[in-house]
């Protein structure tokens, strides 16, 4: 039991703690955790996903079953997150969108991705590249197209639209998404140079993000609002993968993409989730808390989906 949390958590979360002691030491600023952050999710990464997509089985990987899993339960949580803020908190719609968004977003990049890989090796990252690659516009989609329902802007239709294309497409990650599916379907080449260049950059990308995760959660002060950083926390951490496992389940999911299922939707909710908070102003030291407590309890909580998808 113990095997799993030492083998497979505890190293991410050593890396990730690395950049947050010395960033908190002050050996390294906000300038250079901004610019490796830039660097790992503005460059490496979408490059990592972008030969992830290309080189994917797109048949047995974007399994209806698996997306239906995972998007169904991430969308329920997003209601939840909602009316849990409205009900139980009493916050405006704004804040509620806001705290809905933080329950929907998993870490399934920068947690997701290197746990799966800890846990049941690269063979195993079919189902994840599956999942994120709809992961972004989908929470994006859903966010930015209630926010902006609930602002009440008057905009039409088409503008709502066009609004919220334009903001997910100026995402490096959506990009190299994009591109990865482009080079696919096409049956476009990778050029052996370009494949080994992009195999340099890719095995800098994880590590690079994880520190960069760590100097990043300095900024982030767990103050206030605790009630509401225990609900994201726990609608994250426990609903959201209880919900993808009954799913899952019921959808006979193969064993593979069932556990990337879970380990994604296990996953503490991502920065993104205080992105859209400081996009709109509203609820960001929820937001912001949320991200560093859950992460933190983490630890604890994705050990016991391992155990749990060991007797699976």
């Amino acid at each position: 039991m113990f095997s799993s949390l030492i083998d497979v958590i505890l190293p991410v979360f050593l890396v990730i703690g690395a950049g947050y002691a010395t960033t908190r030491a002050g050996y390294l600023t906000s300038e250079h955790i901004n610019g490796l952050m830039k660097f790992t999710q503005g460059f490496a990464i979408p490059c990592l996903l972008f030969r992830a997509i290309a080189h994917i089985d797109l048949a047995s990987g974007f399994d209806p079953a698996l997306l239906a899993s995972f998007y169904s339960a991430a969308g329920l949580c997003f209601l939840v997150g909602i009316m849990g803020a409205r009900l139980l908190f009493k916050r405006d719609w704004e804040d509620c969108v806001v705290i809905g968004f933080a329950c929907l977003f998993s870490n399934s990049v920068l947690l997701g991705l290197p746990i799966t890989e800890r846990a049941f090796g690269p063979d195993a990252l079919t189902g994840n590249y599956a999942i994120i690659a709809f992961h972004a516009p989908f929470c994006y989609g859903i966010g930015v197209t209630v926010m902006e329902v609930v602002r009440g802007r008057g905009q039409t239709g088409m503008a709502m639209v066009k609004s919220v294309l334009t903001a997910m497409f100026r995402n490096a990650l959506i990009i190299g998404i994009a591109l990865g599916f482009i080079f696919n379907i096409g049956g476009i080449p990778i050029p052996g140079v370009a494949e080994d260049a992009l195999g340099l950059i890719i095995r800098a990308a994880l590590p690079c993000a994880l520190f960069a995760l760590g100097g990043v959660l300095v900024q982030y002060r767990p103050e206030g609002d605790l009630r509401a950083i225990a609900f994201v926390c726990s609608v994250s951490l426990a609903l959201h993968p209880m919900l993808v496992w009954t799913f899952g389940s019921a959808l006979s999911l193969k064993t593979d993409l069932f556990r990337s299922a879970i380990m994604n939707s296990a996953m503490a909710p991502g920065f993104n989730a205080y992105i859209f908070a400081n996009i709109y102003g509203r609820a960001k030291r929820v937001a912001a808390s949320s991200v560093l407590i859950a992460t933190g309890a983490s630890v604890l909580t994705v050990w016991l989906w391992l155990i749990a998808l060991g007797s699976h």
